[in-house]
């Protein structure tokens, strides 16, 4: 593990945003699902995919918040581009368990 000093841990841009749309990613190599979350003013909607069809269904994710990395560059994933990182942990047997509020928050709120 490295050690990181405050400053760097400011860089980290973390926010909560509310998935908007959800659907299968079946051209990624590892089963996958496409996002569209919305982090609210000024970031709007970002999308990204996530490796987190063990515990979640397309269909089961819209309106739920997530925690998200938005200020990493954007990165090709297939022939989807993912414009944030949302996170998870993994469970006993290594599949992604998502990262979110335990209450409703507003979208776009910055993790600290």
């Amino acid at each position: 593990m490295v050690e990181l000093n405050f400053d760097d841990f400011l860089k980290v841009d973390i926010r909560v945003g509310t998935v908007t749309k959800a659907e299968p990613f079946p051209e990624a190599r590892k089963p996958a699902i496409k996002l569209w979350v919305d982090f609210g003013a000024p970031l709007g909607v970002r999308k990204t995919s996530a490796q987190i069809t063990a515990h979640y269904k397309p269909q089961t994710l819209i309106g739920r918040q997530v925690m998200a990395v938005v200020n990493f560059p954007p990165r090709q994933i297939g022939p989807f581009m993912s414009e944030v990182l949302v996170l998870g942990v993994p469970d006993q047997d290594g599949e992604i368990v998502l990262l979110a509020p335990d209450q409703t928050v507003p979208d776009g709120g910055r993790m600290h």
